[in-house]
């Protein structure tokens, strides 16, 4: 069967073949079934699967799915399937949902896991220690390899990882990492101290989860260990779990940078009036600034009116400017993010996206000086000066829409604003308004009206 028709199974009401239809699929297929489909569907379709099945496939789901399908539980399905959760993820639910679904949840725990959700619960949201799991296996380094993998053996069915372990000294104070690969291909006798990697870095739980997860990716890491102020090992955040961070760093970026607020939830099963919410405030708070731009050809009538042909020009010039600042924008959101640039590098960046905005501005200078001298129906000297301003105006307003657009990102990021909060639609309003007062500037030195 296709994956079209589990729509068509729900609608004729086929339990079999709903049925069927899931024990075809793997997990993250059905999970994205579930998230895009209304919560009684979804609830109905996560009964019909069988046990081991269904654990899988909510661990596939987001945080505000996850509460969607528990929701619809009766206690004893509740508490089972939140107690089978790992401790991380379980925090990670908790973290986004309300206070009593929280007490719910906690209600029903065993003291252990309660304890192990409580203490990744007791970090802010955003940091590692929210995010990592606490289930670490962690070798000391006076044993040699053989009892090493003894111990993976015995113990590492309850540990989040057995590929990458931590290494400690007796106060499990944190000294490198070993792979399973070299416990296994190492000499048996040989120590596991000698054997651990001690330049392979560590973050505390109170660092940032994203900028941890940058970290493992430019590393190359599966699993990142992390230490308490003393160095002391306290859990190990995954690439699984990094790679969640990332796209969730990404996802609001995205949204951000095209003047929405972020929401939570598959984009098929948000309702219209949610959708619309997400967007609507940025769009009145651009409609405001827009109303600068509105102003400054107000302020400059007379302009307009002694040499009318300049406002056929200003779509080109606006439109430009604003594309130039958003591409610079752009560029320097993606480098923060991935660490290339920091908060320090203001001028640098300013210098360099100048020299960008000049080479862009006289590329289309060029062109564009060509077409006003054609569109211009005008003759002689102001034939001429209509094109020298439209170009002189590109080169200036190219240039200084490259350096607000690379440098608000950062110097938003200076003062606690998400750099992609003051990214495209922002930057472009801004360029749009100035660049037409550099314009009419331009004009009036050029044309001297």
């Amino acid at each position: 069967m296709g994956l079209d028709s589990l729509e068509d199974l729900v609608d004729a009401n086929d339990v079999s073949g709903m049925k069927r239809w899931l024990d075809e699929h793997p997990p993250h297929v059905i999970a994205d079934e579930l998230g895009r489909s209304e919560t009684i569907t979804s609830v109905l379709l996560f009964r019909l699967l069988d046990k081991d099945h269904a654990l899988a496939v909510f661990e596939e789901l987001d945080p505000v799915d996850q509460q969607k399908v528990l929701s619809g539980l009766r206690d004893k399905a509740f508490y089972e399937l939140v107690e089978a959760m790992d401790p991380d993820d379980r925090a990670r639910l908790l973290g986004e949902a309300p206070a009593k679904f929280t007490q719910r949840v906690l209600a029903g725990l065993s003291q252990e896991q309660r304890s192990l959700t409580a203490r990744l619960l007791g970090y802010e949201d955003g940091t590692v220690g929210r995010i990592m799991s606490p289930a670490v296996l962690v070798l000391r380094g006076g044993l040699t390899a053989k009892q090493a993998l003894r111990m993976v053996r015995e113990r590492g069915e309850n540990a989040e990882t057995v590929y990458t372990l931590p290494v400690v000294d007796d106060s499990r104070r944190f000294q490198g990492v070993v792979s399973l690969r070299d416990l296994v291909l190492g000499d048996p006798e040989t120590l596991v101290g000698d054997l651990a990697n001690t330049e392979t870095p560590t973050v505390r739980g109170s660092e940032d989860a994203e900028a941890a997860a940058r970290l493992m990716q430019e590393a190359n890491l599966l699993a990142l260990t992390v230490v308490d102020s003393e160095d002391r090992v306290i859990g190990v955040l995954t690439i699984d779990d990094a790679f969640e961070v990332i796209e969730a760093a990404d996802t609001e970026d995205v949204a951000r940078q095209s003047a929405t607020m972020p929401w939570t939830g598959h984009y098929m099963a948000v309702s219209v009036v949610q959708l619309a919410r997400s967007r609507v405030v940025w769009l009145l708070l651009l409609i405001v600034a827009a109303l600068f731009t509105v102003g400054v050809l107000g302020y400059f009538e007379s302009s307009l009116e002694e040499m009318a042909q300049l406002a056929l020009f200003i779509p080109l010039l606006v439109g430009t400017g604003g594309n130039t600042g958003a591409q610079a924008a752009t560029a320097a959101v993606r480098a923060l993010a991935v660490g290339e640039l920091r908060t320090g590098d203001v001028l640098r960046v300013a210098f360099r996206e100048s020299r960008v905005g000049v080479l862009l501005g006289l590329t289309l200078a060029t062109v564009a000086f060509v077409v006003g001298w054609a569109m211009v129906a005008l003759g002689g000297l102001e034939k001429f000066g209509i094109a020298a301003v439209v170009g002189l105006s590109l080169v200036a307003i190219c240039t200084w829409a490259a350096v607000i657009g690379g440098t608000m990102p950062l110097l938003a990021k200076r003062v606690g604003i998400d750099p992609a909060v003051v990214s495209a639609p922002l930057v472009t309003t801004l360029v749009d308004a100035t660049g037409l007062i550099i314009y009419f500037l331009i004009a009036k030195a050029v044309l001297g009206i």
